[in-house]
């Protein structure tokens, strides 16, 4: 599976430099000096970096045989990607999103409570959406207190929530 790692907003400069909006937790592994990247629409890359830097809170690349800014703006708007099978962490707590969306929702007695459809990321921590059938869709902050158990090749998650975070959505 293809996953979105950035978007290249618009050239920056004469120079073919691009300004990447960024979507990877590990940006100075993923857009490291001679990275290479495939893109979307792809045959537009795939791109590999020459340079790479920090402006003013942005993240500026410099992608070979992008010589100026005319190459760079017909870039615009072009995502980054990444094959999924090896871009994973090695952590065991690390998991893609795809990875969480069909998994059941179990209290820790093993009652099923629903089943995440959807993982938000807002500011702060990431939050599951459970389809919960005739309930309303409960929101589960993704954090080990209330998430302690994440069993993808069994299919579940264990959450453990506190009292009446299941309950808000049915008053």
């Amino acid at each position: 599976m293809q996953l979105v790692v950035g978007r290249i907003a618009k050239a920056h400069g004469i120079t073919g430099e691009v300004s990447v909006d960024v979507r990877t937790d590990d940006p100075g592994h993923r857009y490291a000096l001679g990275a290479s990247l495939h893109t979307d629409p792809p045959e537009r890359g795939p791109l590999t970096i020459s340079a790479v830097r920090w402006h003013a809170g942005r993240l500026l690349i410099r992608f070979e045989g992008i010589p100026d800014r005319n190459a760079a703006e017909a870039l615009q708007g072009t995502l980054l990607v990444a094959d999924s099978a090896t871009s994973r962490g090695g952590g065991e707590d690390d998991f893609w999103d795809h990875d969480l969306v069909g998994l059941d929702a179990v209290l820790p007695d093993g009652t099923i409570v629903g089943t995440v459809s959807d993982v938000l990321h807002p500011p702060g921590p990431s939050v599951l959406v459970l389809d919960r059938g005739d309930a309303a869709d409960a929101l589960v902050p993704f954090v080990t207190e209330i998430v302690p158990t994440v069993d993808v090749s069994g299919g579940r998650i264990v959450i453990d929530p506190p009292d009446g975070l299941l309950d808000l959505g049915d008053a």
